[in-house]
């Protein structure tokens, strides 16, 4: 069940008279409503037709009807009363049967107010709550003052104590897979008692875990993320505000962030507390530091004032992009220095090669001509043997020629 949220300011009414010695109530009829513009007498039991719709309310009251206030707040001390009035309101257009109780509230994990189901025991501020009755039946469009007494122990330990008055109307319902069950829809309001005496704000962070989670991009960092369940330990409700600072080492990088406010958190419960930090750059080991300072509800001054409580723990935050960008630049690197060694080598080697088989033709070029050479002496030569043979015999002819004599 949900209730109303509440504001500031508490009522003190001490020492009067107990339940028995208020009158029961009597209806009275509502403000019209658009569905009913004049109240059915009070006589009219019959229910109303399965289909129509059932609508009610529970809000402080006095004896003269509802005065306003958004919830029952009292300061007592030990073994101090006080009695008071809820109206129920039927806004249906025919009567409802309602139980009336009283019971303790608790915050839920997500940060709800919330009240014991109507099966449990109430062993605080919902058991010292007494009801001139606990059935009662509304007319239609009509409203009920009904008185109740709240009595604190002697015993009752200083601080808040919460609870609510709720009126119910149990209906049978089918689930999700035909079955049928039971249904009890409540409609009530919020009693914050304090109950005098020392007061002790107090908060703890348990089971704190941080987890990092590394990011594809290398440039923009990791995220941080710390979950908690938060207790009050203390005796008073309180709110907070988390934060989350995360430094490398040496104090390096530091970043902080802060979550959003945190609803008030009754004496003794707790709350899951989450707080995301991003833009964190991954260092390898991280410190990473859980704090929450404590707020007080409704504006109140609380001597002592609470102190904000924190938690460390250290987490790896390996850079495993940033060590992949690397390792491709280096590789990257390294490739190009190898593949132009490779180039090198092999310019290298074909001009080797290109100077090998030019010398190997200038070689091949030069026996050739020194082969040509060695031909074309030995016909020179010929050829002038030939020509010296000529030339004497051309001498000897001359010479015979011109001595007829001889």
């Amino acid at each position: 069940m949900r209730l109303p949220a509440v504001t500031a300011v508490g009522v003190v009414l001490i020492g009067l008279a107990p339940p028995a010695a208020v009158a029961a109530p009597t209806p009275t009829p509502a403000a019209p409503t658009p569905a009913a513009s004049a109240a059915p007498s009070p006589a009219t039991t019959a229910s109303p037709p399965a289909k129509s719709p059932l609508t009610w309310g529970v809000t402080p009251s006095s004896p003269k009807g509802p005065d306003g206030r958004d919830s029952l707040r009292y300061k007592l001390d030990p073994g101090a009363s006080v009695t008071d009035y809820v109206a129920v309101t039927n806004h249906s257009a025919g009567p409802v049967t309602l139980t009336v109780y009283a019971s303790d509230a608790f915050t839920t994990a997500q940060g709800g107010f919330d009240l014991l189901a109507g099966r449990e025991k109430p062993v605080d501020v919902g058991a010292w709550v007494r009801l001139t009755t606990r059935t009662l039946t509304v007319p239609a469009t009509s409203r009920m003052d009904l008185p109740f007494t709240l009595t604190v122990p002697a015993n009752a330990t200083p601080g808040d104590h919460t609870g609510g008055i709720v009126a119910s109307l149990a209906a049978t319902g089918t689930d999700a897979q035909g079955n049928q069950v039971s249904v009890d829809h409540r409609v009530g309001t919020r009693v914050y008692l304090r109950v005098t005496g020392e007061l002790r704000p107090a908060l703890t962070l348990e089971d704190l875990r941080v987890r990092h989670r590394g990011s594809y991009n290398p440039i923009t960092g990791g995220e941080l993320t710390a979950t908690a369940m938060l207790r009050n330990t203390g005796n008073v409700r309180l709110g907070g505000q988390p934060t989350l600072r995360a430094t490398g080492p040496f104090g390096l990088a530091a970043r902080t962030a802060t979550g959003g406010p945190l609803p008030e958190i009754l004496p003794g419960n707790a709350v899951r507390v989450s707080v995301r930090l991003s833009g964190v750059p991954p260092l390898f080991r991280l410190t990473a530091i859980t704090t929450v300072t404590p707020v007080t509800v409704d504006g109140q001054v609380i001597d002592p004032p609470p102190v904000s409580v924190a938690d460390s723990r250290a987490v790896w935050a390996v850079p495993w992009s940033q060590l992949l960008l690397v390792a491709l630049t280096i590789g990257g690197g390294w490739g190009l220095v190898t593949l132009r060694r490779r180039r090198r080598r092999r310019t290298a080697r074909d001009l080797a090669q290109a100077v090998a088989a030019a010398r190997e033709q200038g070689r091949v070029e030069a026996a050739e001509d020194l082969a040509d050479g060695s031909a074309d002496g030995a016909r020179n030569r010929q050829n002038v043997r030939t020509a010296g043979a000529a030339s004497d015999a051309t001498r000897s002819s001359e010479d015979s020629s011109g001595d007829p004599e001889r």
